[in-house]
Protein backbone atom coordinates (compact mmCIF):
# COMPACT_ATOMS: atom_id res chain seq x y z
CA UNK A 1 0.00 0.00 0.00
CA UNK A 2 0.96 3.74 -0.38
CA UNK A 3 0.49 5.50 2.98
CA UNK A 4 0.34 9.29 3.83
CA UNK A 5 0.99 9.79 7.05
CA UNK A 6 0.05 13.57 8.39
CA UNK A 7 1.14 15.25 11.34
CA UNK A 8 1.52 18.86 12.61
CA UNK A 9 5.09 18.49 13.78
CA UNK A 10 7.59 16.13 14.23
CA UNK A 11 7.67 16.36 17.80
CA UNK A 12 3.91 14.05 18.10
CA UNK A 13 5.12 11.59 15.25
CA UNK A 14 9.08 10.78 16.37
CA UNK A 15 8.08 7.84 17.90
CA UNK A 16 6.51 6.45 14.38
CA UNK A 17 9.38 8.21 12.30
CA UNK A 18 11.84 6.28 14.67
CA UNK A 19 10.90 2.76 14.02
CA UNK A 20 10.17 3.90 10.04
CA UNK A 21 14.22 5.00 9.69
CA UNK A 22 15.05 2.00 11.25
CA UNK A 23 13.35 -0.28 9.28
CA UNK A 24 15.55 1.00 6.29
CA UNK A 25 18.65 1.29 8.27
CA UNK A 26 18.11 5.18 8.66
CA UNK A 27 20.59 7.11 11.06
CA UNK A 28 18.56 9.81 13.17
CA UNK A 29 18.27 13.05 10.67
CA UNK A 30 19.28 14.47 14.55
CA UNK A 31 18.93 18.27 14.63
CA UNK A 32 18.63 18.84 10.86
CA UNK A 33 15.50 20.56 9.67
CA UNK A 34 12.90 18.11 8.66
CA UNK A 35 11.19 19.29 5.18
CA UNK A 36 7.72 18.95 4.78
CA UNK A 37 7.79 15.45 3.16
CA UNK A 38 9.74 12.37 3.88
CA UNK A 39 9.05 9.07 2.46
CA UNK A 40 10.12 5.87 3.80
CA UNK A 41 9.30 2.17 3.29
CA UNK A 42 7.96 -0.18 6.10
CA UNK A 43 7.03 -3.94 5.66
CA UNK A 44 5.57 -4.02 2.21
CA UNK A 45 4.03 -0.41 2.10
CA UNK A 46 5.59 2.84 1.30
CA UNK A 47 4.94 5.11 3.85
CA UNK A 48 5.50 9.17 3.04
CA UNK A 49 5.25 11.07 6.28
CA UNK A 50 3.76 14.60 5.56
CA UNK A 51 4.52 17.93 8.49
CA UNK A 52 2.26 20.70 7.75
CA UNK A 53 2.61 23.27 10.83
CA UNK A 54 -0.04 23.88 13.35
CA UNK A 55 -3.23 24.98 12.20
CA UNK A 56 -5.80 24.24 9.92
CA UNK A 57 -4.93 26.66 7.19
CA UNK A 58 -1.54 25.12 6.45
CA UNK A 59 -3.10 21.64 7.19
CA UNK A 60 -5.18 22.19 4.16
CA UNK A 61 -2.72 23.71 1.87
CA UNK A 62 -0.14 21.08 2.28
CA UNK A 63 -2.98 18.12 1.70
CA UNK A 64 -4.45 20.09 -0.97
CA UNK A 65 -1.03 19.62 -2.43
CA UNK A 66 0.40 16.35 -1.63
CA UNK A 67 -2.62 14.33 -1.89
CA UNK A 68 -4.13 15.57 -5.18
CA UNK A 69 -3.37 12.92 -7.90
CA UNK A 70 -0.64 10.63 -5.83
CA UNK A 71 -2.74 7.54 -5.25
CA UNK A 72 -2.70 7.23 -1.95
CA UNK A 73 -4.34 4.22 -0.81
CA UNK A 74 -4.54 5.34 2.90
CA UNK A 75 -4.07 8.76 4.77
CA UNK A 76 -3.87 9.03 8.34
CA UNK A 77 -3.51 12.25 10.78
CA UNK A 78 -1.45 11.78 13.96
CA UNK A 79 -1.54 14.47 16.55
CA UNK A 80 -2.40 15.38 19.94
CA UNK A 81 -5.91 16.44 21.31
CA UNK A 82 -7.40 18.04 24.18
CA UNK A 83 -9.95 16.37 25.76
CA UNK A 84 -13.93 17.55 26.79
CA UNK A 85 -14.76 14.11 27.97
CA UNK A 86 -13.54 13.56 31.51
CA UNK A 87 -13.73 9.54 30.49
CA UNK A 88 -10.58 10.33 28.07
CA UNK A 89 -7.73 10.90 30.05
CA UNK A 90 -4.53 11.96 29.38
CA UNK A 91 -2.67 9.36 27.48
CA UNK A 92 -5.66 7.64 25.58
CA UNK A 93 -5.36 6.99 21.92
CA UNK A 94 -8.63 7.78 20.07
CA UNK A 95 -10.06 7.59 16.62
CA UNK A 96 -11.86 11.06 15.68
CA UNK A 97 -14.64 9.42 13.20
CA UNK A 98 -16.22 12.87 13.26
CA UNK A 99 -15.05 16.59 12.89
CA UNK A 100 -16.27 19.38 12.51
CA UNK A 101 -14.85 23.20 12.20
CA UNK A 102 -16.56 25.01 15.17
CA UNK A 103 -15.59 28.14 14.34
CA UNK A 104 -17.34 28.64 11.28
CA UNK A 105 -20.11 30.50 11.36
CA UNK A 106 -21.83 34.08 12.35
CA UNK A 107 -22.53 35.95 15.66
CA UNK A 108 -25.63 37.55 16.47
CA UNK A 109 -25.50 39.58 19.55
CA UNK A 110 -25.06 37.19 21.66
CA UNK A 111 -25.59 34.17 19.81
CA UNK A 112 -23.97 32.25 17.60
CA UNK A 113 -25.11 30.98 14.24
CA UNK A 114 -23.75 27.64 13.37
CA UNK A 115 -22.71 27.54 9.92
CA UNK A 116 -25.40 24.97 8.47
CA UNK A 117 -27.92 27.55 9.94
CA UNK A 118 -26.76 30.23 7.27
CA UNK A 119 -27.70 28.44 4.59
CA UNK A 120 -24.30 29.27 2.77
CA UNK A 121 -22.57 27.00 0.42
CA UNK A 122 -19.90 24.88 1.64
CA UNK A 123 -19.39 22.33 4.53
CA UNK A 124 -18.22 22.59 8.14
CA UNK A 125 -19.24 18.99 9.39
CA UNK A 126 -16.60 15.76 7.99
CA UNK A 127 -17.00 12.02 8.52
CA UNK A 128 -13.54 9.89 7.92
CA UNK A 129 -13.66 6.50 6.24
CA UNK A 130 -11.28 4.25 7.79
CA UNK A 131 -10.37 0.69 6.53
CA UNK A 132 -11.44 -1.97 7.93
CA UNK A 133 -7.96 -2.23 10.11
CA UNK A 134 -8.53 -4.15 13.85
CA UNK A 135 -6.20 -1.51 15.68
CA UNK A 136 -8.01 0.80 14.63
CA UNK A 137 -11.46 -0.18 15.63
CA UNK A 138 -9.96 -1.11 19.18
CA UNK A 139 -10.10 2.70 19.57
CA UNK A 140 -12.16 4.71 21.04
CA UNK A 141 -14.44 6.86 18.36
CA UNK A 142 -14.99 10.38 19.38
CA UNK A 143 -16.36 13.55 18.40
CA UNK A 144 -13.95 16.14 17.47
CA UNK A 145 -13.89 20.04 16.81
CA UNK A 146 -11.35 21.88 14.49
CA UNK A 147 -10.04 25.15 15.83
CA UNK A 148 -7.88 28.05 15.15
CA UNK A 149 -7.67 28.79 19.11
CA UNK A 150 -7.93 26.15 21.39
CA UNK A 151 -10.65 26.47 24.55
CA UNK A 152 -8.92 27.83 27.94
CA UNK A 153 -11.61 29.92 28.92
CA UNK A 154 -14.68 28.35 30.98
CA UNK A 155 -17.46 29.99 29.65
CA UNK A 156 -16.14 29.65 26.05
CA UNK A 157 -15.82 26.04 27.10
CA UNK A 158 -18.79 25.44 28.14
CA UNK A 159 -20.62 27.44 25.47
CA UNK A 160 -19.10 25.21 22.54
CA UNK A 161 -19.53 21.80 24.78
CA UNK A 162 -23.36 22.84 25.08
CA UNK A 163 -22.94 23.88 20.93
CA UNK A 164 -21.55 20.99 19.52
CA UNK A 165 -21.04 18.39 22.40
CA UNK A 166 -17.52 17.66 21.27
CA UNK A 167 -15.28 14.82 23.07
CA UNK A 168 -11.66 16.20 21.49
CA UNK A 169 -10.28 19.05 19.57
CA UNK A 170 -7.37 19.69 17.66
CA UNK A 171 -6.38 22.37 14.90
CA UNK A 172 -6.12 20.11 12.34
CA UNK A 173 -8.65 17.65 11.78
CA UNK A 174 -11.47 18.41 9.92
CA UNK A 175 -9.06 20.25 7.29
CA UNK A 176 -7.59 16.70 6.93
CA UNK A 177 -10.36 14.89 6.67
CA UNK A 178 -12.03 17.22 4.07
CA UNK A 179 -9.08 17.44 2.01
CA UNK A 180 -8.68 13.21 2.08
CA UNK A 181 -12.79 13.30 0.66
CA UNK A 182 -12.15 15.68 -2.16
CA UNK A 183 -9.79 13.05 -3.44
CA UNK A 184 -10.90 10.06 -2.36
CA UNK A 185 -8.36 8.32 -0.08
CA UNK A 186 -9.76 6.66 2.41
CA UNK A 187 -8.65 7.93 5.81
CA UNK A 188 -8.40 7.97 9.31
CA UNK A 189 -7.53 10.83 12.23
CA UNK A 190 -6.10 8.97 15.44
CA UNK A 191 -4.54 11.09 18.49
CA UNK A 192 -3.76 10.88 21.62
CA UNK A 193 -5.07 13.15 24.53
CA UNK A 194 -2.62 15.39 26.16
CA UNK A 195 -4.34 17.57 28.28
CA UNK A 196 -8.09 17.91 29.73
CA UNK A 197 -9.80 21.11 28.76
CA UNK A 198 -9.88 23.95 31.00
CA UNK A 199 -8.24 27.02 31.82
CA UNK A 200 -4.76 26.64 30.63
CA UNK A 201 -2.90 24.55 32.83
CA UNK A 202 0.42 22.56 30.97
CA UNK A 203 1.62 21.37 33.98
CA UNK A 204 -1.14 18.77 34.07
CA UNK A 205 -0.42 17.63 30.31
CA UNK A 206 0.74 14.18 29.76
CA UNK A 207 2.64 14.80 26.56
CA UNK A 208 5.80 12.47 26.22
CA UNK A 209 2.80 9.62 27.25
CA UNK A 210 0.21 11.09 24.39
CA UNK A 211 2.81 10.75 22.22
CA UNK A 212 4.44 7.53 23.38
CA UNK A 213 1.08 5.92 23.37
CA UNK A 214 0.08 7.39 20.05
CA UNK A 215 3.34 5.99 18.68
CA UNK A 216 2.65 2.44 19.74
CA UNK A 217 -1.02 2.34 18.54
CA UNK A 218 0.11 3.61 14.56
CA UNK A 219 2.76 0.88 14.39
CA UNK A 220 0.24 -1.71 15.79
CA UNK A 221 -1.97 -0.01 12.79
CA UNK A 222 1.02 -0.01 10.38
CA UNK A 223 1.47 -4.11 10.98
CA UNK A 224 -2.37 -4.45 10.14
CA UNK A 225 -2.94 -3.01 7.10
Amino acid sequence: MRILIVCATASEVAPVVAALRAARNEPSAGDDPQPHLRTYSYRAHDVDVLTTGVGMVATAAWCGRVIAGAGYDFARNLGVCGAFDSALVPGTVVHVVKDRLAELGAEDGDAFLAFHDLALPGESEFESLAPAVPAIAELPAVRGITVNTVHGNEQSIAAVVQRFHPQVESMEGAAFIYACAISEVPCAQVRAVSNVVEKRNREAWKMPDAIANLGAAVLRILDQV
